[in-house]
């Protein structure tokens, strides 16, 4: 007589129920992942986006999976606050990444543009927030302006000018020059209002480089518009102050903030733009904002 064998698995134990992750959880933290991705949106305005904030900040497990679905996708979770709602940047590799030669290419055919507009969103970044104590400070709310920050970039671009002077280097950077180096030659040169036939601000010109700068910033949460004075005036977010003391740390960024002609204003122009001249070709890799 031939012994039945039972080759059946025997069933694992399940799993405590607090530990244990479903469909729903996963839902739920795509959800506020997704959220977070809106930077507009005000988690005080929208009932379940404030739930799922209290519920990272309360539920470990809950929080550990968003976390998870968001490095899946590629983003960098800066915060997540009740001020600030779900803060996330893109990583380079993430297809939420925003280029800057992509994002030059939606004003301008002219790829050496790319620069100017990098520069332009570093500018609007150091007079947002001109001292440490600023950007440490949740509270802080910077303010700026098109004309103003023009006005910085070309009192920036007169410092290093006269830099290079003392120094004997006054001539075209190198290649591996800091991206500053690279870009004040041809933003100094570049017109800084121009004319158009309908007296439209051309994009070309530099604050309407500025004007495209902002106006991105807007668009994505970072900056609330508040006037119409000095070319459009404009407030700074909770989720932009993030962004900044994210990028706070790059060389481009304390190159510029070295300098010493951050002033702590309301953001209004100060100083008369510089005579336009004809442009200058930019070197390559000038290590400003955006990924390349």
């Amino acid at each position: 007589m031939t012994e039945h064998v039972d080759w059946s698995e025997p069933e694992p134990a399940a799993a405590p129920a607090s530990s244990a992750v479903t469909p729903a959880d996963a839902a739920d933290a795509a959800r506020l992942v997704a959220f977070g991705l809106q930077p507009k949106l005000q988690p005080a305005r929208d009932q379940e986006y404030t739930e799922l904030l209290r519920r990272y900040r309360e539920d470990p497990p809950f929080a550990r999976l968003a976390d998870a679905v968001a490095a899946g996708l590629g983003l960098v979770v800066l915060e997540v606050s009740p001020r600030a709602g779900m803060a996330v940047t893109a990583a380079e590799d993430s297809v939420f990444a925003v280029r800057m030669g992509d994002y030059a290419r939606r004003t301008s055919a002219d790829s050496g543009d790319r620069f100017l507009h990098g520069l332009a969103h570093l500018a609007v970044a150091a007079l947002a927030f001109p001292r440490p104590e600023d950007l440490a400070d949740d509270g802080y709310i910077g303010r700026v302006s098109v004309n103003g920050v023009d006005a910085f970039v070309r009192q920036a671009c007169r410092r290093l000018e006269e830099r290079a002077d003392e120094l004997g280097e006054n001539t075209d950077p190198a290649t591996d020059a800091p991206g500053l180096e690279a870009a004040w030659r041809i933003w100094a040169r570049r017109s800084a209002t121009g004319a158009t036939k309908d007296a439209r601000r051309p994009a070309a010109s530099t604050t309407g480089i500025v004007a495209k700068a902002v106006g991105f910033l807007t668009d994505s949460g970072f900056l609330q518009r508040t006037g119409d004075d000095n070319g459009g005036t404009y407030r700074t977010t909770a989720r932009y102050q993030l962004q900044v003391r994210d990028l706070a740390g790059g060389a481009a960024m304390a190159e510029l903030l070295e300098l010493g002609v951050v002033p702590v204003t309301d953001g209004t122009a100060s100083l008369l733009p510089a005579e336009d001249t004809d442009d200058l070709d930019l070197v390559a890799d000038a290590g400003l904002p955006f990924h390349s």
